[in-house]
């Protein structure tokens, strides 16, 4: 029965898909004032392709990387507690945050540990919490931060100001109960898990985790990915072998899946748990068991209807797509819309996953990271604005597919490296067992990171993967790669990046492109009630070329979170025409733009419509 449901599904896909590339995409982008002399411009089909002069050669830039790590004051190192018994666990650790902590507005940085097994003599470890001066140099100022509690076995963080007081809270996700630290200020915090209610239970083992309004109430609700139904004793009693003799980890095959947490906020402090009254927990109709094993979490306008849409990436089950309906309750389309499998209608090892407006279109883009042999996918709204959505994956075609292949790759996310206007793709990869190559001579435990140039959809392929003479020695260093970050934290205007990394330290690699492109940072502030705006969408229209969109959303990657601020590149183009928000609660700001190449704060208007 479950191989004829596959077949259907896939039957499914294919006449959905057939029918949606018979189906002209029609860009729905019409809430431009009605004098703006560009309107013809941004309305039309056209919008979908970024407007270049195709006459020029197409050449990658150097925009090469600078592991500043030890430099930059980051001395964490991070303890997976593996002693000898393999267990699953100590594969899959390993992420962290850029985020304003004590509210001066530069980046600071939170690094997730695990910590050792409490059966097992082990050095004891925590979270580590970095204050950036606002130059890129950081400062250790985790003792007495509240943040150095008793180990945990950290795996994730989630960032959000859940009570709407202007500070950033942190929600640590673990093996075991999670915690939820809220911002004293001044880069201290407070455990509120208990009252707040969202420890999760005892036995789960969480992933990622994110902030975002589902309801549109105007506070911060929190989903939790969880992974699998995991025990030590399950884990020993299984008879794992990488090469037939010597124990290795296990398989997620192996074990069952587990249901994501939804928590609603209640604006008093606690949260309540509505995962089963909002639809999120998905059970297999043949077993009965949890159609998740969540890895990868973010949110996004998939259907363009102003709700915030969850998707999450699942290890080796169906990738899931989960439908707002206006707060009232979540329906999985995963498989109806084209996300929850490869064209060949099969299942992923999916890890961390992204959405952004790559071709500066209404369409977009949300790309996974797959396991090793399975190419990152990269999936693209065929049908931009429609309430039924349809993607298809685009990632052999467009370039990604054959150069991500081989790679085990973790965290993935978009930044525009090189300021010219294009989100480019980054992946951070890395295998489970250190002796892989034994058994896949095409295989190593550390891996190197990847940089996928953007040169625009109109040049084929439209990723082309940066080689050492583009982006240098230090950021092609192989990593046994987990989660992935970026910010700009030395105020230069282009994206930095944090590479987190198993068992091992991280890589701050700090952006030293100098293309003399323009750049504009902007930072939201919401009027009251979602202070950092999540979910705000920005319109940004330059002197020529087509429409930029940006999300603010922080939750991507893997196990990871970006700094909050849009950095929009704007290549040789030295003035903004015209910039519009539109806000978390529906209300539209049109925003003047004095100048280029700074940050510029936008606060919610109090008569913004």
């Amino acid at each position: 029965m479950a191989h004829q449901r596959i077949d259907t599904i896939r039957r499914v896909q294919f006449v959905i898909t057939a029918l949606g590339v018979g189906v002209s995409v029609w860009l729905v982008f019409n809430r431009w004032p009605n004098g703006d002399p560009d309107a013809d411009r941004i309305r039309g089909p056209e919008a979908l392709i970024a407007h270049e002069d195709d006459s020029v050669e197409s050449l990658i830039p150097a925009m090469p990387f600078v592991d500043i790590t030890s430099s930059a004051g980051i001395d964490f190192v991070h303890h997976n507690g593996a002693a000898g018994e393999m267990l699953l666990p100590e594969t899959m650790a390993g992420g962290g945050a850029f985020f304003d902590c004590d509210g001066d507005g530069d980046p600071d940085l939170v690094c997730i540990d695990s910590c050792a097994w409490p059966w097992s003599e082990g050095i004891p470890a925590t979270s580590q919490l970095y204050e950036n001066d606002g130059t890129g140099h950081f400062t250790n100022i985790t003792p007495g931060s509240g943040l150095d509690a008793p180990s945990i076995y950290g795996n994730g963080v989630a960032c959000g100001d859940f009570d709407n007081d202007g500070a950033i809270d942190l929600y640590i996700t673990a093996v075991g109960q999670n915690h939820l630290y809220r911002n004293l200020g001044q880069g201290h915090f407070e455990d509120v898990t208990s009252q707040a209610g969202v420890a999760g239970a005892d036995d789960a083992w969480s992933t990622s985790a994110g902030w975002f309004d589902y309801d549109r109430d105007g506070d911060l609700d929190l989903f939790v990915c969880n992974y699998l139904s995991w025990t030590p004793e399950i884990d020993r009693s299984m008879e794992f072998t990488l090469t037939g003799s010597v124990r290795g980890y296990g398989r997620p095959t192996d074990f069952s899946g587990a249901h994501p947490f939804l928590f609603r906020n209640d604006r008093n402090g606690s949260f309540t748990d509505v995962s089963d009254a909002m639809g999120i927990r998905v059970t297999e109709p043949d077993s009965g068991e949890p159609g998740s094993k969540a890895l990868g979490l973010t949110f996004a306008y998939v259907n363009s209807d102003h709700w915030l849409d969850v998707i999450v990436a699942n290890d080796t089950v169906p990738n899931q797509v989960f439908l707002n309906r206006e707060g009232r309750t979540f329906e999985e389309v995963g498989a109806v819309c084209g996300m929850a499998f490869d064209n060949d209608g099969s299942t992923r090892g999916a890890m961390g996953l992204v959405a952004a407006h790559f071709r500066n279109s209404d369409a977009i883009g949300v790309a996974i990271g797959n396991f090793s042999n399975e190419m990152t996918a990269f999936y693209v709204n065929q049908i931009p604005g429609s309430v039924h959505p349809l993607f298809r994956d685009e990632a052999v075609s467009n370039g990604i597919g054959p150069v991500t292949r081989v790679a085990l790759t973790f965290g993935v996310l978009n930044a525009d490296i090189d300021l010219d206007g294009r989100h480019d793709l980054v992946t951070c990869n890395g295998h489970l067992d250190e002796n892989i190559h034994l058994v896949q001579n095409s295989q190593r435990y550390a891996q190197r990171p990847q940089l996928l140039w953007n040169q625009g959809n109109h040049r084929q392929p439209e990723f082309v993967l940066a080689g050492e003479e583009s982006v240098g020695a230090d950021f092609l260093t192989p990593v046994v790669g987990r989660g992935a970050s970026s910010a700009d934290i030395d105020g230069d205007g282009d994206p930095d990046l944090m590479l987190f990394a198993l068992g091992a330290s991280p890589r701050l690699l700090r952006n030293d492109q100098d293309l003399e492109h323009h750049w504009l940072k902007l930072k939201l502030i919401g009027r009251s009630d979602n202070h950092d705006a999540i979910g705000a969408r920005v319109h940004l229209l330059p002197e020529t070329g087509p429409v930029m969109q940006q999300t603010v959303m922080p939750t991507c990657s893997y196990q990871s979170q970006v700094d909050l601020p849009l950095i929009f590149g704007l290549g040789s183009r030295s003035r903004v025409k015209l910039l519009k928000v539109l806000w978390p609660d529906g209300s539209e700001q049109v925003v003047e733009v004095p100048d280029v190449d700074c940050l510029l704060y936008v606060t919610q208007d109090s008569d913004a419509e």
